[in-house]
């Protein structure tokens, strides 16, 4: 159990900003944005500008952070444009310039870097030939003066501190929103019935974090959370509620519903998917940056390739759809596929004999 929360929360920490960075354009209209790929790209050549010039620690991440929201935000306006005149065929385009854009990726960093921007061959990222960047690129401890862990080391708690937290978190959240609905005149019998299954699961969780803490269980030994990563999860959150309560929210909500009557209302079709885009681009060269980090090790030709695909399959995985997806289905989704990336093996062995044959499963 302890092997398998390690796992979870490690991945759900890694993953989740990736994930959440798809709602916006699905509620822009925009379906699953399978381009949040060209996003992962931007953050990897800020990665590799930080590590050329030997840049770590927070210093080193806060320039990935900066030079990753200028180029997502220059490659995700032009990816909008493109979207504008692929209407209604926007995810089989996503995924067209992610492809597209991975090959000038590798031509930048398989070629340029060597033979048109003069490079030392003894740099530690460059190939021995002096051409190129190497297919793997260690990203140093931060004593060490690179980016690994620089975000998850700032600050972490136990496994069962946090979930303690996040269960009271959450039966505030209950509490404050029933208490605006009442005052808005809104307290219907669905509603009060759904906090009370609520609350009872917030309650369940925050019971069994005492327990363990209580009892020394084996939750205890599960590997500590970062807790600066995490707020920066709740924070995307926020801002997605908050985004969406603004005048340019509910214009991404009018054009999603409908472009017509969007148009006729006086948006601007064209330039409110364009903003969505650039978001949800930028975003996800964050979440790349925090995966990297996390991960330790910059594969740095196919790092990002199965990030859109995975990213997706985890929002469809949480209930969500082409046209609807929430926070919810975001975190819910990321906690399920990763559970099944980490239970199939296991799965395997136990009623097959081999693991392999989970890992077939799960992927079929």
């Amino acid at each position: 159990m302890a092997f398998f929360f390690s796992e979870l929360s490690s991945r759900v920490f890694r993953n989740s900003f990736l994930v959440l960075s798809l709602i916006i354009p699905v509620l822009a209209g925009l379906g699953l944005n399978f381009g949040i790929v060209i996003g992962a790209m931007s953050g990897q050549v800020a990665i590799a500008l930080a590590r050329y010039f030997e840049m770590g620690g927070l210093s080193g991440l806060l320039f990935c952070f900066a030079v990753a929201m200028v180029v997502a935000a220059i490659c995700g306006y032009f990816t909008g444009k493109l979207y504008n005149k692929t209407r209604g065929q926007e995810m089989i385009a996503s995924l067209i310039v992610g492809f597209f854009a991975n090959g000038i990726y590798q031509f930048l960093f398989l070629f340029v870097v060597g033979m048109v921007i003069a490079v030392p061959a003894t740099h530690p990222m460059i190939k021995p030939d002096g051409i190129g960047i190497r297919m793997t690129v260690d990203l140093v401890p931060v004593k060490q003066g690179g980016l690994k862990y620089a975000l998850d080391n700032i600050y972490q708690i136990p496994f069962v501190h946090a979930l303690l937290i996040v269960a009271i978190g959450l039966l505030v959240l209950l509490a404050v929103r029933y208490w605006l609905n009442i005052r808005k005149g809104r307290e219907y019998l669905n509603n009060r019935s759904s906090l009370i299954v609520n609350g009872a699961l917030c309650l369940a969780i925050a019971g069994v974090a005492v327990h363990a803490m209580v009892t020394k269980s084996e939750l205890m030994m599960v590997r500590k959370v970062p807790v600066v990563t995490g707020l920066l999860i709740i924070g995307l959150c926020v801002f997605t509620v908050l985004i969406m309560k603004t005048k340019l929210g509910q214009d991404f909500r009018s054009v999603g519903q409908s472009q017509h009557t969007a148009e006729v209302s006086g948006i601007n079709v064209d330039r409110t998917r364009i903003i969505a885009t650039v978001i949800s681009t930028v975003l996800a060269a964050w979440g790349q940056i925090i995966y990297l980090q996390n991960m330790g090790t910059l594969n740095t030709y196919n790092a990002h390739t199965q990030i859109g695909m995975f990213s997706v399959a985890a929002l469809l995985v949480g209930g969500a759809s082409t046209s609807k997806a929430s926070i919810t289905h975001a975190l819910f989704g990321t906690i399920l596929f990763n559970a099944m990336f980490i239970m199939s093996p296991e799965i395997g062995q136990s009623l097959f004999g081999q693991a392999l044959l989970g890992e077939y499963f799960r992927t079929f």
